[in-house]
């Protein structure tokens, strides 16, 4: 058993930032960074497979505007490189909530720095750019907000409306960190958010070839396939179902109810199997495991 758990983890942690080698999140021994063991964050943010279900959900989300569809696809290398893209990703979420104070600052200057030269124009000949704060405040919560959304789902139903709104308040100091304004704070300042957003939204050949791309991605290897497609499966149901509709990708009840039954069977053997993830390396670091 302890040499599939071994196996497991080794697969999971290949997806993930901790895979990049850039940050050591043991030390300095005691540094509580941004947040502190206590915090939402750490709880919201210390499971991996609701954030991994959160995370493929806010990013199909946030490919539904417009202009941060257009800086990806201008801008990044996502279409060949999909597991740089998502190590990357996580290496920031990771990192920022996790990770000691000067790593954490030390990321988002990086990406502050790397927004400033993500400029251009949409097919419609819009301008955008990622350093814009409106922008930046649409990708920060359309992320959140499927984090929280699957942390619900599949790992803590009962969490509290008030700790929820802890949450929101306390991840919002990273958006802003990174130039947001005016950043929904509570459960009903996000959905009034979303809703407020929903007219800017919009689907075209672009968003389909993100999604594709998505299916089609290559598993770390065949026994990680089943489970990387139940993954994807489950980020596409969680979107809301405004935003599946426009992405034509609805599910019938009943492969809705096999994806969450699935998942929710997955679920703890991912969780039985890590053992060194970014949460169990920060709470090293503050001597509490």
């Amino acid at each position: 058993m302890e040499a599939l758990r071994r196996r497991i983890e080794k697969q999971v942690m290949s997806l993930t930032g901790l895979a990049l080698g850039q940050l050591d999140l043991e030390s300095p021994k005691g540094d509580p960074g941004l947040f502190g063991p206590h915090s939402l964050c750490w709880r919201v943010h210390g499971d991996f497979p609701s954030m991994l279900v959160g995370g493929i959900s806010a990013l199909m989300l946030q490919l539904l505007h417009p202009l941060a569809l257009a800086g990806v696809w201008d801008h990044s290398n996502f279409r060949h490189d999909l597991l740089g893209r998502l190590r990357r990703t996580s290496q920031f979420i990771s990192g920022t909530t996790f990770g000691a104070t000067a790593d954490a600052e030390w990321l988002i200057e990086k990406v502050r720095q790397i927004h400033l030269q993500v400029t251009g124009h949409a097919p419609d000949g819009r301008p955008y750019a990622a350093s814009d704060p409106q922008l930046l405040t649409w990708v920060h919560v359309a992320e959140v907000s499927s984090f929280l959304a699957a942390h619900l789902r599949y790992r803590d139903p009962h969490l509290s409306v008030a700790d929820q709104d802890a949450y929101y308040g306390e991840i919002a100091l990273v958006a802003e960190r990174l130039g947001a304004r005016d950043v929904p704070r509570t459960c009903r300042q996000v959905e009034d958010y979303l809703q407020h957003m929903r007219p800017q939204l919009s689907c075209d050949a672009r968003s389909h070839e993100v999604v594709r791309i998505l299916l089609d991605a290559p598993a770390p290897s065949r026994l990680a396939q089943p489970v990387g497609k139940l993954m994807l499966h489950a980020g596409i149901d969680l979107m809301p179902a405004w935003a599946q509709q426009l992405l034509g990708l609805e599910h019938g009840p009943l492969q809705q109810r096999m994806i969450r039954l699935g998942l929710q069977r997955t679920a703890p053997v991912l969780r039985w199997a890590m053992r060194d993830g970014s949460a169990h390396r920060a709470r090293r670091r503050m001597g509490i495991e």
